[in-house]
């Protein structure tokens, strides 16, 4: 297991990170939207959280060096920058779709090539941190950042720009890594969270500042200029970070024999896990497929809400997430992880019917529904805690990310499979730009795969929870035999 994911860290500031991850989600929403004044609502939220890192970060304390924060920086920015590369797609849709001439089917498979390098880069680039170190890693793969953006930017070739956005995922995760790995060798251990915390706070600026300016931006100078500059910034952090970036003298180069590949193994070969992995992809639709992409369009065609007010809605699936970790983590203590697990699923399932039923328009009853559904998003922290019991202490880190980089393949997963079947209930109509126009009908038949997942993944928490009351049961005979 890579030595830059620490196991202590990892569960003592679990729900702590969660958090942290909720308003990466939220800044992605904000960005999108006009700032009204219920957006200044989400603002207020997060900086109040902003405010609350900084804080607990002690930054002018740590030691009086600068050098950690120049080694620091480097990652972090690439962080930031990827945050924006992100969204850069989402930004500009309409003018994809019209440029390759294709379908919801096809821009979801676009959208999707991005979770496709990300998610299966996880593993790969923390082992190849923990081998070559991050000063050639970050290089690397910023590099490859930009030429992957500068193609996207240029090409008029579908498969071409399938290509470039599976290179710009599969480079962004070395992002976060990167970070976490300079962060292990340039700060104390008890510095680590903090540091952390604090990195995901200035890399959400790329996501809270980058939307509407870059957005603005593209309407100015159009995405293929500004794709140039968001490239050539990935290969001037690349090339500055080559130059500067270092790794401490105190600190010894890892052999590649000390990579420990027959932790893999255990991913292998564990049934429960592979089943709860699979359990958390099919019930991740609700954030991945709807919050993240599908959900203010779908707002807009059948309740008739303006842009940023289906915007400001599905936030509060964010929000409710912000108070979702907590709440499940006490739930779990009292009820156990599966239960927990299974109450969401359901839960999710019965409030998505409610939602594609089209019955309830009242604007502040939706928002309550919103909350609830983040609430219950929250179940994905729980799956990391119940995988945690599956395996011992030495292959935790490994577990985690197995179990993140499934979770981030969910989201391939239902953006695929709802655009396809939206383009296959399409009933033949036209925007005045020549784009497909897609009805009520054409969402709900796409987006009643939610729920489904939701019901299929409860099923098989089921059925592990089943499982590890037999297995319990039949412990207890055999000690009581022995005896």
């Amino acid at each position: 297991m890579p030595r830059f994911i620490n196991n202590n860290n990892l569960f003592s500031s679990h729900y702590y990170y969660f958090a942290l991850f909720t308003l990466e989600r939220l800044a992605v929403s904000y960005s999108r939207t006009s700032l009204g004044r219920k957006h200044r609502v989400i603002r207020i939220i997060a900086l109040l959280i902003l405010e609350g890192i900084v804080t607990q970060t002690n930054f002018l304390n740590l030691k009086n060096n600068c050098w950690p924060f120049v080694m620091w920086f480097f990652p972090l920015s690439f962080f930031a920058l990827q945050f924006i590369l992100r969204l850069w797609p989402g930004l500009m849709m309409q003018e994809i779709m019209s440029q390759f001439s294709i379908d919801a089917a096809s821009f979801g498979l676009l959208a999707a090539f991005y979770y496709y390098g990300y998610a299966g880069m996880q593993i790969p680039m923390a082992i190849l941190l923990e081998k070559f170190g991050a000063q050639k890693v970050v290089f690397t793969f910023t590099l490859l950042c930009g030429l992957g953006a500068l193609l996207f930017a240029s090409t008029n070739n579908f498969y071409l720009a399938l290509f470039s956005r599976f290179l710009i995922g599969a480079s962004s995760a070395a992002g976060f890594l990167g970070v976490s790995k300079v962060i292990s060798e340039w700060f104390s251990s008890n510095q680590y969270s903090q540091m952390v915390g604090f990195s995901f706070s200035v890399g959400l600026l790329g996501a809270v500042y980058g939307g509407k300016p870059v957005s603005q931006l593209i309407a100015t100078y159009g995405g293929q200029h500004v794709g140039q500059v968001l490239a050539l910034c990935s290969i001037s952090i690349g090339l500055l970070a080559y130059l500067v970036l270092r790794t401490p003298k105190n600190i010894k180069t890892t052999k590649s024999n000390e990579i420990n590949l027959s932790y893999l193994s255990v991913l292998f070969t564990s049934r429960i896990l592979w089943t709860l992995a699979l359990a958390n992809l099919l019930m991740v639709g609700a954030l991945e497929g709807f919050a993240d992409v599908w959900g203010v369009s779908y707002l807009t065609t059948a309740y008739g809400f303006t842009k940023s007010d289906a915007a400001f809605l599905v936030s509060f699936i964010f929000v409710g997430m912000l108070f979702g970790g907590p709440l499940l983590a006490f739930l779990s203590k009292k009820l156990g992880n599966y239960k927990v697990i299974g109450f969401c699923g359901i839960g999710l399932a019965l409030a998505f019917l409610v939602l594609l039923s089209d019955r309830v328009s009242n604007w502040w009853i939706l928002s309550i529904l919103f909350f609830v559904i983040g609430l219950m998003c929250c179940y994905q922290v729980i799956v990391f805690a119940a995988g945690s019991t599956l395996v011992s202490s030495k292959h935790l880190g490994i577990t985690i990310a197995f179990l993140n980089c499934i979770n981030m393949f969910g989201g391939s997963f239902f953006h695929t499979l709802i655009g396809k079947i939206m383009d296959y209930y399409w009933e033949g109509s036209f925007t005045a730009n020549g784009l497909r126009q897609y009805s009520i009908q054409s969402y709900h038949h796409a987006l009643v795969v939610i729920p489904l997942g939701a019901l299929l993944g409860t099923a098989l928490v089921y059925l592990i929870h089943k499982n590890a009351k037999n297995q319990v049961r039949l412990a207890s005979v055999e000690q009581t035999t022995a005896s």
